[in-house]
């Protein structure tokens, strides 16, 4: 007779799984709640302490580290020595272990946890088990997911036992599964202890998708989303209509989801190529879209939208009339809804809006050889603090459109301009390599729209006074720049020959 040990916190499909073991000559091995679960299933069971002659202690915490159990997973049958000692030891091999953990994830996940509940959530015997098990795959078959129960009882009932290759494959699975495990509760301690640059970085994410292709169609892609997946994230959106996302359609849609969480007034979000062509901002959310419309009717053509309101039918009708890739909000009016479904291909996304200022996690990029990590640039100022450098003051209008402008031009790729009003952008000029062509670009971009509302907005300071100029001369009234340039006393001085406001926020917003 073969013996299987079964101990499980997920009991889904256990009961016919463990039945089909023990129609193919299974003795089941349990611990305590799957124990008690299995017999109440009127399977037989035999408990670890019958097998180990000791019994649990310390709450439960020490059951089955004993050599009569890891013996029984490590020791080779092929080899006469282990076999030797097994037989001299007493120690019945173990053909199968299929145990889950300790619900750890599911335990810091809630809003209360304790600390001690968190801690008692950490399972140490069900990780060495699935480990050496895991070792000696040669001989043991090792389970840790209810949706592997049916091919491997598939196996057994035809072979009696599973193939190599189905071991080797659930041996690689359980120690990515054990290596997820421990990597949460790294993380979790770490972040209890306040250890901010940790000296080996643990990571885990799930898989979500996979991609029909990447940036590329000849490019394989994946996505994977964070094992604590926050709220307001793409991976949190429930999509209500539309083919699959692309692996370019995830990038975009998160970029525009960065923008829309700077705004609390009804703003639409208007992003192509990670970069926003539009953003409108009104009291009515039919308005901010015409708005963002507006802005630049060429490139929204194809582009990613993002609503932080409900999407009404007005709203709906004029969207319609466009080829969009996505359309993201947090609800959806139902007539609203229809409009759109019509369109078979666009991606209608529904998110959760109430969340997007929770803490957000470190961002984490990919270079040859290595990973950047740094906090997202979620940095709530206050124009209060802002300095006014020009003889020229600004009026109240004039910062509120500067701080529209600030908002969006930090969400731009650098170098990254912005001529705005207080309403919606009027030109964006982003990704050159300098940026005088990134001043000419948003101010032909806005064209007739500039007038004596107009302001500018540069992510990083001018390195000459040519950005000022340029921008005086072509009508822009005011303009917000980081300031720290060795030559700002230049851009001061061009601002106040053509009597235009320059306001300093000693922050600079580059986003690469």
């Amino acid at each position: 007779m073969k013996r299987a040990l079964v101990s499980v916190s997920d009991k889904k499909g256990l009961v016919p799984f463990v039945k089909e073991l023990v129609a193919h000559d299974f003795e089941i091995i349990s611990t305590g709640g799957t124990q008690k679960f299995l017999d109440e299933a009127g399977i037989e069971t035999l408990a670890v302490e019958d097998v180990t002659g000791f019994p649990e202690i310390l709450d439960g915490r020490v059951k089955t580290l004993n050599p009569l159990i890891h013996g029984a997973l490590l020791g080779r049958r092929e080899v006469p020595a282990h076999v030797e000692t097994m037989k001299k030891m007493q120690i019945t091999p173990i053909d199968l272990v299929c145990v889950n953990l300790y619900p750890f994830k599911q335990t810091i996940e809630k809003p209360d946890v304790e600390f001690a509940d968190a801690i008692e959530n950490i399972d140490i015997g069900g990780p060495s088990m699935l480990r050496s098990a895991s070792k000696n795959y040669r001989d043991v078959t090792v389970v840790i997911d209810p949706a592997d129960y049916a091919e491997i009882g598939a196996q057994i009932a035809k072979k009696g036992t599973t193939t190599l290759e189905t071991r080797a494959k659930l041996a690689a699975k359980a120690f990515r599964h054990t290596a997820a495990y421990d990597a949460l509760i790294a993380q979790f301690l770490s972040d209890q202890a306040g250890v901010e640059a940790p000296e080996e970085l643990t990571l885990t994410y799930n898989l979500e998708d996979t991609m029909r292709y990447g940036e590329n169609s000849h490019q394989k892609a994946w996505f994977y989303r964070d094992a604590l997946a926050q709220k307001y994230a793409l991976s949190s959106a429930k999509q209500l209509h539309g083919k699959q996302l692309s692996y370019n359609n995830i990038k975009d849609a998160d970029a525009a989801l960065r923008i829309a969480r700077e705004f609390e007034e009804p703003t639409v979000v208007a992003l192509k190529h990670m970069n926003p062509c539009g953003i409108g901002r009104a009291e009515r959310l039919e308005t901010a879209w015409d708005l963002a419309y507006q802005a630049d009717p060429i490139s929204i053509f194809g582009g990613v939208i993002v609503l932080n309101r409900k999407v009404d039918v007005a709203t709906a009708e004029k969207m319609h009339q466009l080829f969009l890739e996505i359309i993201i909000a947090p609800a959806f009016e139902e007539e609203a809804l229809a409009i759109l479904e019509k369109k078979k291909n666009l991606r209608l996304l529904q998110l959760d809006f109430s969340s997007k200022n929770e803490k957000p996690q470190k961002e984490v990029v990919s270079v040859l050889g290595g990973l950047l990590v740094q906090e997202q640039d979620v940095l709530q100022e206050n124009p209060a603090d802002w300095k006014v450098v020009t003889q020229a003051q600004p009026t109240k209008e004039q910062l509120d459109s500067l701080l529209f402008a600030w908002k969006a031009v930090k969400h731009t790729k650098s170098n990254a301009i912005v001529v705005a009003n207080a309403q919606r952008t009027l030109g964006i000029g982003a990704g050159q390599p300098n940026r005088i062509d990134s001043t000419k670009i948003a101010v032909e971009k806005a064209a007739e729209a500039i007038n004596d509302k107009a302001v500018l907005a540069s992510d990083a300071f001018f390195p000459m006074d040519d950005c000022v100029q340029y921008a005086a001369e072509h009508g822009i009234k005011a303009i917000v720049q980081p300031g720290g340039s060795i030559r700002d006393k230049d851009s001061i001085a061009m601002a106040d020959k053509f009597g235009i406001v320059m306001v300093t926020t000693g922050i600079r917003h580059f986003r690469h």
